[in-house]
């Protein structure tokens, strides 16, 4: 029961971006195998190949990617009925540029990207899905994601992240939260008790 609920979600997010038939869905169902990892797991490595694409049934996976000096940069954080994975590195056959780690323990839908690549191509409903996913997460998204870094300050992009993840900061350990907004974790301490002071029955 517990594979189908997971199912059934993945099934959910899907028509979400567009409304695939049961039958488009169940050729995409079956591509489907599950996959366990620990907290602090590599899923992908910098410098490999990315060969899987991941829906994130239950807990948290990071990506992130270090410079040459050895700072570690946060690029993105993936929760529940969020899809993970490097794209361009799949699409491109080279290896990626940064590593995917969960950072709780979790339950992941896999699907191989070569297979998935090929289903979709092979489908009108599956494509137009795949197509408004890209909308969705690398126009759109993308788009006002770089908006907000220079429009809005700190404080604003974290009650953003608040709003649209509710509990994330009591799931995250705040210096992945800090690195993913672009500040220091010094800088989002000072926030969450600046916020705090302001809001006393806001959850910090």
């Amino acid at each position: 029961m517990t594979g189908e609920k997971y199912i059934t979600e993945f099934k959910e997010t899907v028509r979400g971006y567009y409304p695939v038939s049961d039958k488009a869905f169940h050729q995409l169902k079956d591509l489907i195998k599950f996959k366990t990892i620990k907290k602090d797991e590599i899923l992908l490595d910098i410098g490999q190949i990315s060969k899987q694409l991941y829906f994130i049934c239950k807990g948290a996976v990071i990506a992130y990617f270090v410079d040459e000096q050895g700072n570690t940069y946060n690029k993105n954080i993936f929760l529940e009925k969020q899809f993970a994975g490097s794209k361009v590195s799949a699409l491109l056959k080279i290896p990626s540029k940064f590593t995917l780690q969960a950072i709780e323990d979790s339950l992941l839908i896999s699907l191989d990207y070569r297979r998935y690549k090929e289903l979709i191509y092979s489908n009108e409903e599956l494509i137009n899905f795949y197509i408004a996913y890209l909308e969705k997460n690398w126009v759109i998204d993308k788009e006002q994601r770089e908006i907000s870094i220079v429009m809005e300050d700190a404080t604003e992009r974290y009650e953003k992240l608040l709003a649209a993840n509710p509990g994330i900061d009591q799931r995250i350990p705040l210096q992945h939260i800090a690195s993913h907004l672009g500040i220091t974790p010094t800088q989002l301490s000072r926030i969450r008790k600046s916020l705090k002071k302001n809001s006393p029955t806001q959850p910090m």
